[in-house]
Formats: C-alpha cells, sequence, structure tokens
C-alpha cells in the first residue's frame, strides 16, 4: 500500500492519500470481513469493490488499532466506524483514494483534473463562486466541486442543492490554501474550515466542522 500523502491537522485528525496497486485478494486476505460487509461487498459490482475495500483498509491502517474498526453506514448512507468516536469520510478517483478520520463532522473529495469540468461548472457554482474564478480556472472549479461534495458527505443526509443549500466563502486561486463554506437547509446550519491542495494532477478537498 504505498502511501502518498499523510498529514495530521490537529489532535486526533488525520488524512491519508494513497494509489491503490493491490487487487481484491490482497485486502480480503488483510481484513475478515463481518457478514454485513460481506453481503455489502457482494451487491458491489465492478472496479468499486476495490475501492470499497481499499478505502477501509486505508481507515483502518489509519487508526493504529490492533483490532479492525468496522465501518457501517446509516440509514442516509454515510460510513461511521463503529465503538469509535471518530468521525470519517472517504474518497476515490482513478487510482488514489483518500480518507480523515476526525473527532467532529468532516468529508473529503480527491479529484483527478479534467477539463470537462467546465460543463458541469452551471449545476454547482453560485454567481459569486463563478466571479472569483481567473486564472487557472479549471484548477479553481475543481476546488469548488471538491468542496461542496465535501460539505455533502460531512452534512451525510443527502438531497442537498449544491448551489442553493451550499456556499463557499469565494477564494483566489493557490496550490495550498483555505477557505470556508456553510450547509444551509431548513433549520439545520453548519460552518465548515476548507482546505485544498494540488498534489501532481489531483485537487484535494477536506472540510471540518467548525
Amino acid at each position: 500500500m504505498p502511501l502518498l500523502f499523510t498529514k495530521e491537522i490537529a489532535d486526533q485528525t488525520h488524512i491519508a492519500l494513497w494509489k491503490i496497486v493491490e487487487d481484491e485478494h490482497f485486502f480480503i486476505k488483510k481484513m475478515t470481513l463481518t457478514n454485513s460487509e460481506t453481503e455489502r461487498l457482494d451487491r458491489i459490482k465492478g472496479r468499486r469493490r476495490l475501492e470499497w475495500l481499499a478505502g477501509r483498509w486505508l481507515v483502518h491502517k489509519m487508526s493504529g488499532k490492533g483490532e479492525r474498526l468496522i465501518c457501517q453506514a446509516d440509514q442516509y448512507g454515510k460510513p461511521h466506524l463503529i465503538n469509535s468516536p471518530l468521525e470519517m469520510s472517504l474518497s476515490h478517483s482513478n487510482e488514489v483514494a483518500a480518507a480523515i478520520l476526525a473527532p467532529q463532522s468532516v468529508g473529503i473529495d480527491i479529484q483527478k483534473i479534467v477539463r470537462k469540468i467546465e460543463r458541469i461548472a452551471h449545476k454547482y457554482m453560485r454567481p459569486e463562486e463563478t466571479e472569483s474564478l481567473a486564472l487557472h480556472h479549471i484548477e479553481h472549479l475543481h476546488i469548488y466541486w471538491g468542496a461542496k461534495e465535501a460539505l455533502y458527505k460531512a452534512y451525510g443526509r443527502r438531497e442537498l442543492d449544491f448551489i442553493k443549500h451550499i456556499h463557499i466563502q469565494p477564494f483566489d486561486y493557490q496550490q495550498i490554501g483555505t477557505t470556508t463554506g456553510r450547509v444551509i437547509k431548513g433549520d439545520f446550519k453548519a460552518n465548515y474550515q476548507i482546505y485544498f491542495e494540488k498534489i501532481g494532477e489531483y485537487i484535494l478537498v477536506y472540510t471540518i466542522e467548525i
């Protein structure tokens, strides 16, 4: 498991990034899956099976525990760790996986940089966010998209409109930087610190509730 990137953000708050080179057999041999995990894996097809296994093994390695923490989805599909106070989030893009563990609500997104991001920008960019775009607009668009994906995961209850319910504080593009974001839907309101970084041909974004 070649780790590409690991960082401690704060006490008990870690992120990790690595390239998946293993096959399914490697992870199945390393982990003893519960019955519910086996049933879940049986419903997954194609490349997503490997991503699913790799994400859970990465979280185990990040936890530093001898016994693997079991990851279980709630009624909304948001993954949680059983018998652990830590929150978690996972993301995959091409052959790269990313994970974050923290004591509070978190989200993470990793995306390979592609020009076609322009085609869907109108589906998630608010007017004030669009106005902040300048040079490096492709990378900039990926950061906004990643931030909204990460906030969606942190919220964890589905049915969020990326324009109406998720607000990102406009920012200038940098290869490494921060901004803030909010999720506002009905009576629910939460603020988040957003971190972003360009790593090779990928954009990594992660968010922590504040």
